[in-house]
């Protein structure tokens, strides 16, 4: 049975007194307010991952992840970390592949998918982030460019590999631009993802890997998605950086 998440990514945002602030408040109001067993994953800066994990300690569904990671295992990378650093930290979970890391940074699929094999080898979680932009989707192509990233980024691996792999598609044009995908919009991506999968691996591991939704989720719009039987959660920017958001996202389940 997959899982529901509610995935937040800082991005480059907070201050070290700041960021424990939002996680303890997090922690503590999912604690108080939150019913379902959604997993909560807090996606922080580097800097933030060892202080954040000290504060979720032992707290029931929730869990560290790290916003990206080197696909080489140590060596002279100035500025890089490395996924055993990130192991070593606490963290469960990597972002791999997010829309800002191959557009600002160029990160390219062969990459990603060295990236993604480090993770699962280094005993950690993919996050691995696929979606296409506003001239794809106009031209129709939003479905290849999709395919192309899935099947580059992820059928190299085995089924075993993949069923630990959580996939989160973010139309690139609904990040950050308070435009999000009609909740038909993302449904029809995601079952079209998981046809994929099926069709690679066998339907038993399409129905097994959760699929998060991307593109500015919002306490408001957070239910009719969530709803929509192949969207499994989502991978919060902005609203995660506000505790009563983010909190209302994890109650949506």
């Amino acid at each position: 049975m997959r899982k529901n998440i509610a995935a937040g990514n800082w991005k480059m945002n907070l201050d070290l007194d700041a960021g424990k602030k939002l996680a303890s408040e997090v922690i503590n109001m999912t604690a108080d307010e939150v019913s379902n067993d959604a997993e909560v994953i807090l996606i922080p800066p580097f800097v933030h991952l060892t202080s954040v994990k000290q504060l979720t300690g032992s707290a029931k569904n929730i869990y560290v992840g790290a916003q990206n990671c080197s696909n080489e295992a140590s060596g002279a990378f100035t500025g890089e970390i490395s996924v055993e650093m990130l192991k070593s930290a606490g963290v469960t979970y990597v972002v791999v592949g997010h829309s800002e890391r191959r557009e600002i940074f160029g990160e390219d699929d062969a990459l990603l998918a060295a990236k993604t094999k480090a993770v699962l080898d280094g005993g950690l979680l993919p996050i691995f982030c696929c979606g296409e932009k506003l001239e794809s989707r106009e031209a129709e192509q939003h479905f290849a460019v999709n395919k192309e990233q899935i099947e580059k980024g992820l059928f190299g691996l085995s089924k075993e590999e993949l069923l630990k792999v959580v996939i989160a598609y973010e139309p690139v044009w609904a990040i950050g631009t308070g435009v999000t995908a009609s909740s038909d919009q993302a449904q029809e991506m995601h079952a079209y993802i998981r046809g994929l999968i099926a069709e690679k691996y066998d339907q038993e591991t399409a129905d097994s890997i959760s699929i998060l939704y991307g593109g500015s989720v919002k306490p408001g719009n957070a239910l009719e998605l969530f709803a929509q039987p192949d969207v499994d959660g989502g991978l919060v920017g902005g609203a995660s950086l506000k505790s009563r958001d983010f909190v209302d996202i994890i109650k949506a389940f």
